[in-house]
């Protein structure tokens, strides 16, 4: 058997997806993540046949741990400290108690496992796909962007934790302890590089962190490789390994940072993330989402209110009443953590196929739709505020300008 032929449909799915993306019609664009998804339902088991997730397992692997690296790259610790990252904290706890509540009064006697993912999956947020928004909005600096960029890592950094903790092998209490002890040695591992933040140091590692050296970014996908292989050997999922490692590498990133940043973009984006969201269609019960279609829309509704409900709770005094709403709506944007999260737990039994494809389809919705509704009322929003002021249309300032512009941001980033 030919190992190459497998990736040929993959590999085409993934350079077609933004260039379709970037054919449509601006207000009617959708992001390539989504066309990824659907270009490996195209090419899957399902339909087309012509490659499956068991072919591109080691490079689907590797696009996860990529995608929650970059995850664990944007975080900024320091927000968390704040008042607001207090408030995030409360909602997403909130949001998790709601979900966890509303999944108990399902019919019949439902596995702990399954009320476990199913509360993780509907209190996620999709950090990646809300940030280029908010950048291109020009919001990302002001008070609504500072709430929601700290509401997605909470949204991402819960749900790994809970992950790590309730689902598997091993009970909470023994999760925990192997938690704590992983968190250690993560620690440890933070603080080897400061020798290579010292002046020697940075001058070794600037001799070769370009062209064929490549030290920097080699140094990295070494972090990123040793702490999933930390995770997996503690029984966590490589999740968590990930994410951690994106934010040790934002503590110690060496060299040339900028140059770092878009090295790990191009190889990340280029190469494996693509690979993981078409391996993740591939996989994906399309059956069942064309059977019962009700019930993605109804995982959606969930998700508003566990996820967007508690928002509206704790933020009443950081945040206006309309820049609340579009915080609420931006937080219950999810897909990239769902997708893995609803595989993670399919491959385990923790979850049945047709409940984890409903969930991603909800996903798609959420990424399709609240974000266009949230920047919809922000404009509405710098409307009326133009027009109370008396500045009108005309008189606008440049950056304000620029918030009247379509949003295409989210095509180019999950």
């Amino acid at each position: 058997m030919n190992p190459y032929a497998a990736l040929v449909p993959v590999f085409v799915v993934a350079l077609v997806a933004p260039l379709l993306a970037r054919l449509m019609p601006v207000n009617a664009r959708v992001p390539q993540v989504v066309l990824l998804l659907l270009g490996g339902v195209l090419i899957g088991p399902q339909l087309m046949e012509l490659s499956d997730p068991a072919s591109v397992t080691l490079l689907s692997d590797l696009g996860m741990g990529f995608l929650f690296l970059l995850a664990g790259y944007e975080l900024e610790p320091n927000l968390l400290r704040q008042k607001v990252g207090r408030r995030a904290g409360g909602a997403w706890v909130t949001s998790f108690a709601l979900a966890g509540a509303a999944l108990l009064l399902l019919p019949g006697h439902q596995p702990s496992e399954l009320l476990a993912a199913g509360a993780i999956a509907l209190t996620t947020t999709a950090l990646g796909v809300v940030l280029p928004i908010l950048k291109d909005d020009g919001v990302l600096d002001s008070r609504l962007g500072r709430s929601v960029l700290v509401l997605g890592a909470i949204g991402e950094l819960g749900p790994i934790v809970a992950m790590a903790v309730l689902l598997g092998t091993r009970n909470s209490g023994t999760a925990t302890v192997l938690l704590g002890v992983f968190a250690v040695l993560t620690l440890a591992i933070a603080a080897i590089p400061e020798r290579f933040t010292s002046l020697r140091g940075r001058f070794l590692m600037s001799l070769s962190e370009h062209g064929t050296g490549q030290s920097t970014l080699r140094l990295t996908v070494l972090l990123l490789v040793g702490l999933l292989a930390l995770a997996q050997s503690l029984g966590f999922d490589a999740v968590l390994g990930a994410f951690v490692g994106g934010m040790v590498l934002r503590r110690w990133a060496p060299g040339d940072v900028v140059a770092l940043e878009k090295k790990l973009d191009a190889v990340a984006w280029g190469v494996f993330i693509p690979v993981f969201f078409v391996s993740s269609g591939m996989g994906l019960d399309v059956d069942s989402i064309v059977s019962n279609p009700v019930l993605p829309l109804a995982f959606l509704v969930a998700m508003l209110v566990v996820r967007g409900g508690p928002v509206l709770l704790w933020f009443r005094r950081e945040l206006p009443g309309g820049e609340r709403v579009q915080a609420a709506l931006y937080s219950t944007t999810t897909l990239p953590l769902l997708v893995a999260l609803t595989e993670i737990a399919v491959d385990d039994g923790s979850m049945p196929t047709d409940i984890g494809a409903a969930l991603v389809g909800a996903g798609v919705l959420s990424v399709i739709v609240l974000p266009m509704i949230a920047s919809r009322l922000r404009r509405r929003g710098d409307d009326g505020a133009a027009g109370r002021d008396g500045r009108g249309g005309e008189s606008r300032r440049p950056d304000d300008e620029r918030r009247d512009l379509p949003n295409d941001g989210i095509v180019d980033t999950v």
